[in-house]
Parts: C-alpha cells; sequence; structure tokens
C-alpha cells in the first residue's frame, strides 16, 4: 500500500511538471491524486466495481481540486487534471487494443467497454462536482444578495 501511495503522489506531482503547474502547486498535485488513488483502491478492495470507484474517487478529486484551488488562488484544472492521472485506465485501453491485435475481438471488446466505462465515470465524477459547486454557490450568493436588500 505505501509503494502504490508514493507512486500515485509521484505520479501525480510529475504529471504537474509536464502540465506546467506552477511549482509551489506541484506539492498539492501530488497530494490529490494520493488522495484519489487512496480512495479507489478502497473501494474498490470492497466492492470490486472499478467504474463506481473511479467516480467516487473522481468526485472527491474534484472536490479537493476546489477546495485548494481557491485557497491558494490557483485554477482548479491544475489540479484535477494531475489528481486523475492516477485512475486514468491506460493500461486497459492498451490491453484491448493489444487484443484486437492479435485477433481476439471478444476480449478486446470486453476490455474497451470497461475502459470507456471508467473514463466515463471520472468525467461524471468531476462534472458532478463542479455542478454541486456551482449550486452552492448560486445559494450563497442569492442569501448573500437578499440580505443586503
Amino acid at each position: 500500500m505505501i509503494e502504490q501511495l508514493a507512486t500515485s503522489f509521484i505520479a501525480s506531482a510529475a504529471f504537474g511538471v509536464i502540465f506546467n503547474a506552477p511549482q509551489k502547486s506541484l506539492l498539492k498535485c501530488g497530494l490529490v491524486g494520493m488522495v484519489g488513488w487512496i480512495i479507489y483502491v478502497t473501494l474498490y478492495e470492497y466492492s470490486s466495481d472499478s467504474v463506481f470507484s473511479s467516480l467516487v474517487a473522481s468526485f472527491c478529486i474534484a472536490i479537493i481540486s476546489q477546495f485548494f484551488a481557491k485557497k491558494y488562488r490557483t485554477p482548479v484544472i491544475i489540479f484535477n487534471v494531475s489528481g486523475i492521472i492516477p485512475l486514468v485506465p491506460g493500461g486497459l485501453a492498451y490491453d484491448a487494443m493489444r487484443r484486437v491485435v492479435e485477433n481476439e475481438y471478444n476480449a478486446a471488446i470486453s476490455l474497451a467497454a470497461e475502459a470507456f466505462m471508467i473514463s466515463g465515470s471520472i468525467a461524471i465524477g468531476l462534472v458532478l462536482s463542479e455542478v454541486i459547486n456551482q449550486i452552492i454557490r448560486k445559494k450563497k450568493l442569492r442569501k448573500v444578495s437578499t440580505e443586503g436588500l
């Protein structure tokens, strides 16, 4: 488990370097990715459902990213993109394409469908978090504007 935490931290922080994130944000990028991976692994151990685990982990990544973005006055995308890197099903997509090349089409379709569902769940988790954040902001804005009258 310690190896996975270290690897996910390094992968997220390294992607922050590639993504030209500010140097002071790299530690936070690694932390977001590591926390997302912890959530994913924990949920996957209990549910054995990679799609649901990816959905919840990406939702949590987006929430943490929004918190860091607000606190450190940095664009949220820096933390979101770096944080989801450990969750991206690149190995699964590679295996699907390898099966296509090996003419194992049934296995390829199965793997590709799973990779697509995981990718979709990551996107849904990020979008859902942003929608909830926007709803909360609008409610706070309405509350402030009605109190001012």
